[in-house]
């Protein structure tokens, strides 16, 4: 895919918002060879004050940095320009934070790891039309094992509360949790 065949508009202004650093640089260099001018942030605090000083077209962000939420970014840029398309990125696909990513103004809503053609089609999908399945979604049992880690760690990783919570025995989520993570 090249920069040619994507119309970015008069705008290809991106923010990309990860406190992944390895990742931020992975996505931001592939961007910029599709044609995207980007800037870089690797906090909430950091995000926002790009977000209200020089509202880009286009966003990418995490839902979890180490500094808070990355939906405090999304509500920001959706203030500073309602029009921006933004992707949020997390690494537990939960359909509470999809749903409330997408009420505050997010675009899109993927789950890591998202390579630079899915991020690059979900920017740019427009109207009803949905952007293409991943090339290799994850699997069911990897998705209930994510959101099993997910409730585990909410509940401050006290098996007897995420048990309660999940509606699972205690020993079979001890079982789970002792086992490592599907592919």
């Amino acid at each position: 895919m090249n920069a040619e065949a994507i119309d970015l508009g008069p705008d290809p202004s991106l923010l990309l918002v990860d406190d992944d650093e390895a990742f931020l640089k992975r996505l931001g260099k592939a961007m910029e060879k599709r044609g995207f001018a980007v800037t870089m942030a690797g906090t909430v605090e950091e995000g926002r004050r790009i977000a209200t000083q020089q509202p880009p077209a286009y966003a990418v962000v995490d839902l979890r940095l180490e500094d808070g939420n990355g939906l405090d970014v999304v509500e920001a840029l959706r203030e500073a320009r309602p029009e921006a398309r933004i992707v949020v990125l997390t690494g537990y696909g939960a359909i509470a934070t999809a749903v409330a990513a997408v009420k505050i103004g997010a675009t899109d809503y993927l789950s890591k790891p998202a390579d630079a053609t899915e991020v690059t089609n979900a920017l740019l999908a427009r109207g009803d039309a949905l952007p293409p399945p991943p090339e290799n979604p994850m699997s069911a049992d990897r998705v209930r094992w994510e959101h099993i880690q997910r409730v585990y760690e909410l509940c401050d990783r006290n098996v007897s509360e995420t048990a309660r919570r999940l509606g699972m025995h205690r020993r079979t989520l001890q079982r789970i949790l002792a086992k490592r993570s599907p592919r």
